[in-house]
């Protein structure tokens, strides 16, 4: 059933999303990429303000996933900090330092995209 698969998809994007919280990441978005391109379905995309809290959002990510057994596929960008990519194949993550991000524009590169924004409501102002 093609529709179940993709919503056990994007709940894996949204827990990403949801972990990357945890560690204070901000401006925090899913690119639902489906009817654009066939090299994945979603995009998460978030920034972290230090090298050190990249790496911290990067590192929650996968113990958060490990409980489930996911693992991604290809991780690039560890020893930088300024930006990690994590492949997990049907969901690509994008952690940025705040400059890389404002550099690489990956939501206006895929502008076509259907966002969702992700808010830690647990800190709402």
């Amino acid at each position: 059933m093609p529709g179940k698969k993709s919503i056990q998809v994007y709940e894996i994007a949204k827990k990403i999303a949801e972990l990357s919280l945890t560690k204070k990441a901000e401006d925090v978005v899913i690119l639902d990429l489906r009817k654009l391109t066939n090299m994945s379905d979603y995009f998460v995309i978030c920034t972290g303000d230090s090298d050190k809290q990249v790496m911290a959002i990067t590192d929650a990510i996968i113990d958060g996933l490990a409980v489930d057994k996911i693992k991604p596929w290809h991780t690039e960008g560890q020893n930088t900090g300024t930006w990690v990519l994590m492949d997990f194949v049907d969901v690509v993550v994008h952690i940025f330092h705040r400059d890389s991000r404002d550099f690489y524009k990956l939501e206006e590169l895929w502008g076509d995209a259907e966002k969702t924004y992700i808010k830690d409501n647990n800190n709402e102002n």
